[in-house]
Formats: C-alpha cells, structure tokens, sequence
C-alpha cells in the first residue's frame, strides 16, 4: 500500500465509553476509517504507524442518522453523512498511546 493511502484509510480514533471498556478487558482500539478501506488495509496501517501487531479487524458500518428540522417554509429532514469504525484487537504485549506522534 502506498503511503498516500495509508494516510487516508485512518482518520481519527474513536473514543467512547463502550470501546473503552472492550480495549481494557480484550486489548481493542476504535478507529473512524474511510468508508472504502478494507480490514487488510486497516490493519497494515494500524500496523505501520503505530508499530503495534494487529490480530485481529472488525468493522462495522453506521448509517446516518435522519432528523427533522422545522423550518419558516415547513418541515425537512436532514441526514447525517454514514461512516465506518473499525475495531482492531493487538497482541497482548502491545499497546497504543494516542498522546504521542505517530511514525
């Protein structure tokens, strides 16, 4: 994989209370990823900038949520944009600390 695709399969980690919970028992981090990256492209990434051993990639894809907005000429609906998370299991010596720069 080139290093400009590399860049844009990865976008930002994906923090909550639920992937903080599944990282602590089972070793997995959240990431929000391109809607058209693949596992074995996710996990050569996740491999290559942070320096870590993927075992395993899970990915799930969200639909947009669709909310109503009353408006002066009537009622419309707006529709958040899809995106995709991956959820990447390491190997239990490895770990990755989001606080410092990447490779």
């Amino acid at each position: 994989m080139n290093s400009g695709r590399l860049y844009s399969v990865l976008f930002e980690p994906h923090v909550t209370e639920k992937v903080t919970n599944v990282g602590e028992s089972s070793n997995q981090y959240g990431f929000k990823v391109s809607l058209d990256a693949t596992k074995r492209e996710i996990k050569t990434a996740v491999e290559t900038l942070f320096g870590v051993t993927v075992e395993d990639v899970t990915t799930v894809k969200v639909k947009g949520k669709v909310k109503r907005r009353r408006t002066r000429s009537g009622r419309t609906t707006i529709r958040s944009k899809d995106w995709k998370k991956a959820y990447v299991r390491l190997n239990s010596g490895d770990s990755i600390d989001f606080s410092q720069e990447i490779r």
